[in-house]
């Protein structure tokens, strides 16, 4: 069981409420293989959307370029939504410092200062440069 089969079996478990107020199951399906991979990430909810960091370097969110429909299991409720990209890197610098004001124990982790309560400008150009973010759109 690797760490994302671990953290995926806890969010489904009774013992989510540990993980759920920051981490959900998201599932995607693949534009060509019609295949669905279920992942879990990090998220933060504003103004009326999920917020999920991930690396570009990662395949998962390439599916919802343009806008697609996403699975999520949700504090273990299942829910719909829309998903798409944000791409441009002056966005997501930008999207980093709100991401950082709601989860500020990532910051160490991604290589960020913090000085004065503040995020280091210089550490968050840089981290952009490899994140984005995905914005989705719960279904009513």
């Amino acid at each position: 069981m690797n760490g994302n089969d671990f953290m995926a079996w806890v969010l489904r478990s009774p013992f989510h409420g540990m993980l759920s107020n920051g981490m959900m199951l998201i599932t995607i399906t693949g534009r060509k293989t019609g295949k669905t991979y279920t992942t879990p990430v990090g998220y933060y909810v504003e103004n009326d959307y999920l917020w999920v960091i991930t690396s570009r370097e990662r395949t998962w969110w390439k599916n919802l370029q343009g806008g697609a429909q996403v699975g999520m299991l949700l504090k273990r409720k299942p829910v719909q939504g829309t998903a798409d990209v944000e791409l441009d890197e002056k966005s997501v610098e930008a999207r980093m410092y709100e991401y950082l004001r709601h989860v500020p124990q990532a910051a160490r982790p991604m290589g960020v200062r913090v000085e004065n309560e503040k995020p280091n400008a210089e550490d968050i150009a840089r981290t952009a440069k490899d994140r984005l973010f995905v914005k989705i759109k719960l279904a009513e």
